[in-house]
């Protein structure tokens, strides 16, 4: 009982925060499965699993009508069945990504009920009845808050000892299959991300990180400050080029003023 009240009070309360306070991304795996962590009692499987899911959803933001898998409901019951049920990251992994998807359609059905809001906030509009708008957004605030810790609270409550029994009965072959998946995993949202980024101006740079890696046997770390550099580079000689361009133009025009 304690598990899931917590839990679900840890979703609701992150979302209101990550609303409320102007998109901080507290609602990120990193953020929630250290928190789950800390407050099941094992921060080390917390920080791990969401260091690890963060690579993996790095792409998953919601941009319009677009609904991607939920991370936070991922990463919070991912973490949690896999420290309740004594069992590493590499399970929150594999755990994380099917509860996300579910809880994308859950999170859908909730936009729906949300949308039946719009002909009241429309009159609300009209009537320029600032305290009422201000209250409806806070209601929907509070219904998708709430769905978030009856989503958790519930699954907790009859879901760990399922999830307890089906992982305890997964056979040793299994489980070490499970454990390379959960290592590959990153790779998998890296890719997923590098889809809508990579062209043929962008491909240069893929395979100069891929040689510096492989050969060199640079740390991720060095790689990184390297790609900061040469993004800075590249960015700074475009606007420089772009200043140029239009102080080109600018002289060009002053010659035709009479």
């Amino acid at each position: 009982m304690y598990e899931a009240l917590i839990v679900g009070l840890i979703l609701a309360v992150l979302w209101a925060l990550e609303k409320l306070w102007g998109t901080p991304m507290v609602i990120r795996p990193l953020v929630v499965s250290t928190v789950v962590g800390i407050a099941l009692g094992n921060i080390e499987i917390g920080l791990l699993t969401g260091a690890t899911l963060e690579l993996v959803f790095m792409g998953a933001i919601q941009i319009g009508g677009a609904v991607p898998p939920d991370v936070l409901v991922g990463a919070g019951l991912g973490t949690a069945f896999a420290i309740m049920n004594n069992q590493g990251a590499e399970v929150a992994l594999t755990l994380a990504l099917p509860i996300a998807v579910l809880a994308q359609s859950l999170k859908v059905i909730v936009f729906i009920l949300r949308s039946s809001f719009m002909d009241h906030a429309m009159k609300l509009a009209k009537e320029a009845n600032i305290k009422g708008l201000r209250r409806l957004n806070l209601f929907g605030l509070f219904v998708q808050c709430f769905m978030y810790f009856i989503v958790a609270f519930i699954a907790i409550l009859y879901g760990s000892e399922a999830v307890g029994a089906f992982v305890e009965n997964i056979p040793q072959n299994v489980i070490n299959g499970l454990k390379v998946a959960g290592g590959l995993l990153p790779a998998v949202g890296f890719a997923l991300l590098l889809q809508p980024l990579l062209n043929k101006k962008n491909l240069i740079y893929f395979i100069i990180g891929f040689t510096i890696v492989t050969y060199l046997n640079l740390p991720i770390l060095a790689v990184t400050i390297l790609a900061i550099g040469v993004a800075f580079v590249v960015v700074y000689e475009r606007d420089s080029n772009v200043v140029a361009i239009e102080n080109k133009i600018e002289n060009e025009e002053e010659l035709f003023d009479v």
